[in-house]
């Protein structure tokens, strides 16, 4: 889908934060900020599953917000063991709705970016996000307290063959998440979704 890509750098707690905005070609009819995985393995917002969820939400009408948390690539600071990276998420999020004030808007993040932004959306105030979209969520950093009295809606997509949250164990952890919540399994051969990647755009287009 044909989109507007703008470069820009995003004042954050511990110095700019590089970004991307990106339009859908017609006016948008929605926002959505986007995280993605862990900063110390690798994680940028050019990550091909990142790449794919904007993609696919930006083919539902919205502008989307990726950008890379502190310490990675042209974005100031040092790695933050995920508190530092929520509140980066938090800045991200400022400067989209300071764009975008009138529209609606979601969260969505990849395995390490899926838990900043479920912490992000179960406690913002209002106006609240239209959904929480987490893909790839690990079960490998407990804990998730922040998650038991979150009402938002929350959709959770997973490979059926993710090594940091196999199926069995991510089904009994879903079943212990309050409503409204879905579960959507892709058949990918890791964590990273290879194989696929084309169902997993297609579940992002909610």
């Amino acid at each position: 889908m044909p989109r507007k890509i703008e470069t820009c750098f995003i004042p954050g707690p511990a110095g700019r934060l590089e970004a991307l905005l990106e339009e859908p070609e017609a006016p948008p009819t929605h926002a959505c900020l986007v995280c993605h995985p862990h900063p110390k393995y690798s994680g940028t917002m050019h990550n091909k599953v990142v790449y794919r969820m904007a993609r696919g939400l930006r083919s539902t009408g919205a502008v989307v917000l990726r950008f890379n948390f502190r310490g990675v690539n042209l974005s100031e600071g040092v790695y933050d063991h995920g508190i530092g990276e929520l509140e980066d998420a938090r800045a991200a999020l400022s400067f989209l709705r300071g764009r975008y004030p009138d529209l609606p808007y979601s969260l969505a993040g990849f395995s390490f970016g899926s838990r900043v932004i479920l912490q992000l959306g179960c406690a913002a105030g209002e106006p609240k996000p239209q959904r929480l979209i987490a893909v790839g969520f690990p079960l490998t950093r407990p804990p998730m307290e922040f998650l038991k009295n979150c009402l938002l809606p929350k959709y959770f997509v997973l490979s059926t063959h993710d090594e940091y949250s196999p199926v069995d164990q991510m089904e009994q952890v879903f079943a212990s998440f309050p409503e409204p919540k879905s579960l959507k399994l892709i058949e990918a051969s890791d964590h990273f979704f290879d194989g696929g990647l084309d169902q997993l755009e297609d579940a992002i287009r909610l």
